[in-house]
């Protein structure tokens, strides 16, 4: 599918739509995970991972996410808008939402991306098979160049902190981090 077949299908479905098929789509995520735990992975360390709690992790995470956020603030600011459209997808899940519903929605994503991407692909297929996946899972971004590899970075740098810290539980943190807080930048508009 071209980006303009994508953007066809993305105008037929309405906002409450295209929210109710972003859940739908993680539950997916979820079910994959589980499969591939069950049938074609071992997955004793996935629960170990998810388990580690640590305030240290936890605090690496959001401040590696509030990083990745203030460094895609300057991308947005400084660089041509065309290279963080998206087909405005993001800019219709989240320009009239609530931020509890953000922040629901980016601990959903963190949640079911982190677990299927870190916690099963990471662990047994390496770091850049899983970086690359995650890349294509976010479809949308295949037809712009600049944020293709800004999430390929954004991946890598996601699975380096699964690797020194060994923890889901950061990895979590991070995502969800920068999930709620471009959320919110796109909820109050804070580049239109």
């Amino acid at each position: 599918m071209n980006k303009q077949k994508y953007s066809q299908l993305l105008n037929t479905l309405s906002d409450k739509e295209l929210i109710k098929h972003l859940y739908i789509t993680q539950f997916i995520l979820l079910i994959i995970s589980a499969g591939l735990g069950i049938f074609v992975f071992q997955i004793e360390d996935l629960f170990t991972s998810l388990s580690l709690f640590n305030w240290n992790h936890i605090l690496i995470g959001f401040a590696l996410g509030a990083a990745v956020v203030g460094l895609d603030m300057r991308f947005m600011r400084y660089l041509p808008e065309k290279y963080h459209d998206d087909g405005g997808l993001n800019k219709r899940i989240f320009q009239n939402m609530h931020p509890a519903h953000i922040a629901i929605i980016a601990a959903v994503i963190s949640i079911s991306e982190e677990i299927l991407f870190r916690g099963i692909l990471q662990t047994n297929l390496g770091l850049l098979a899983a970086s690359i996946i995650f890349a294509v899972i976010h479809y949308r971004y295949l037809f712009n160049w600049f944020l293709f590899v800004n999430i390929i970075f954004i991946s890598l740098l996601i699975g380096f902190l699964y690797m020194w810290t060994g923890s889901l539980l950061a990895t979590i943190i991070m995502h969800f981090t920068i999930d709620f807080f471009l959320g919110l930048l796109i909820r109050y508009k804070v580049f239109d």
